[in-house]
């Protein structure tokens, strides 16, 4: 036990020794802050992968040259976001990272592998269907017109992190479940020529039921994040639509707002 211990900690050190951390003294950023933003942005980019340690706080600053309080308190804000946890009788610990996607017409697996999250899918369902009345007017076709239906869990570092659920017309390409699930539906709509123009999206919350918690690692009523959207090719046709929903803890919309002039 003492052995596999030690192996542990051995490579979690060596990650850690791994990054370049740039602290500048002279800036109004507290020390302890920029530290925080460097290890979140080594576990958001996978330098620092889950069950990686850090070593304890007196190593790193020595390392460092920082003081141990404004070690503890880094860390301390990191394991206040979730993304690092205390351990007893091991050390300070990677848990996961938090997904972090912008508010702009792109695909989920394309923004995941982009940031090092290293994206799974697993297709739970993928099926042609009469059209419901939602999906019908979303899509600017008669009710009970066919349409392909899929279900899919997306996984980053091996863990739950969405059910995304898209309806596409029937007739606008084949849609093979192995390809799905070792790509994007987005990069195989643009294999085919299909251009992405535009989209309609509403974002939202509401508390996980026991079916959709027990697919997300999750209990049943944790908080949620919903997403519905409808994507237009550049003729203005509608060619998807998408409700997902994505785990509170791991997941987030950045976006940016700007003063309308």
């Amino acid at each position: 036990m003492a052995k596999a211990r030690g192996s542990a900690r051995a490579t979690s050190a060596s990650a850690l020794d791994s990054l370049d951390f740039a602290l500048d003294r002279g800036s109004p950023v507290p020390l302890y802050y920029q530290l925080a933003q460097q290890l979140e942005a080594a576990i958001e980019h996978g330098a620092l992968a889950p069950g990686n340690l850090l070593g304890n706080e007196v190593d790193l600053s020595v390392r460092l040259g920082l003081s141990r309080p404004t070690v503890r308190q880094a860390i301390q804000s990191l394991v206040d976001k979730g993304l690092l946890v205390r351990r007893r009788g091991v050390g300070t610990q990677v848990v996961h990272s938090q997904v972090k996607r912008p508010l702009e017409l792109s695909s989920l697996y394309d923004d995941l592998e982009a940031a090092g999250q290293g994206p799974t899918t697993q297709v739970v369902r993928n099926e042609r269907v009469p059209a419901a009345a939602d999906v019908a007017a979303a899509l600017g076709i008669a009710e009970g017109a066919e349409v392909i239906v899929l279900e899919r869990l997306r996984r980053t570092h091996g863990q739950p992190v969405a059910v995304l659920c898209n309806y596409l017309p029937a007739s606008l390409l084949d849609l093979d479940t192995a390809r799905l699930e070792s790509t994007g539906l987005y990069r195989m709509m643009r294999a085919v020529g299909i251009t992405l123009h535009s989209a309609r999206q509403t974002v939202g919350a509401r508390s996980a039921t026991a079916e959709e918690a027990a697919w997300l690692d999750e209990k049943e009523g944790a908080a949620l994040l919903t997403m519905r959207r409808t994507a237009y090719d550049d003729t203005g046709r509608p060619v998807e639509y998408g409700t997902h929903i994505y785990r509170a803890s791991r997941y987030a919309f950045d976006f940016q707002l700007l003063v309308r002039s």
